[in-house]
């Protein structure tokens, strides 16, 4: 195979199995009741509690909409509480419960350790290399993103 057909197959079934394998391992018996998406929200409402429905929809690049349906099960399921501004009522913020912030942790730590497997196996020099190009490809992907939307 040449390089570029050589990247791109590693690129494909890299994605494909990142996606597998961290639903699977983050998908734990305590946290069954969640999909991989609710553990992405979970994410993203983070752990300062002031992260409102809308700055969270704009992370995942949802609407408020669907926010509001997955958030509704989070609720329901204990792993976040809703809290509305006392300056503006319209405004709701996101908090993590104990079981959410369980859930957070659990998956940063998933996280940690796939980051380090990578970086482990590196020397100084790579590192830069690695970055440049896991940043080249983040930049892709966002204007990729872009000019859909166009």
């Amino acid at each position: 195979m040449n390089p570029h057909d050589t990247i791109n197959d590693i690129l494909v079934n890299l994605f494909n199995e990142i996606l597998k394998l961290e639903e699977e391992a983050i998908i734990t018996d305590e946290f069954k009741d969640i999909t991989n998406n609710d553990m992405h929200i979970i994410e993203a409402i983070g752990l300062t509690g002031e992260n409102t429905m809308s700055v969270v929809a704009r992370k995942m690049g949802i609407t408020a909409g669907s926010l509001t349906t997955a958030v509704n099960g989070l609720v329901n399921k204990k792993y976040v509480t809703r809290l509305r501004s006392e300056q503006d009522r319209r405004v709701v913020f996101l908090k993590l419960t104990e079981k959410g912030i369980r859930a957070y942790e659990h998956h940063r730590e998933y996280h940690r350790q796939m980051t380090d497997a990578v970086i482990s196996r590196l020397d100084d020099e790579e590192i830069p290399v690695l970055l440049k190009t896991l940043n080249g490809l983040s930049e892709f992907f966002r204007g990729y993103k872009n000019n859909i939307k166009k």
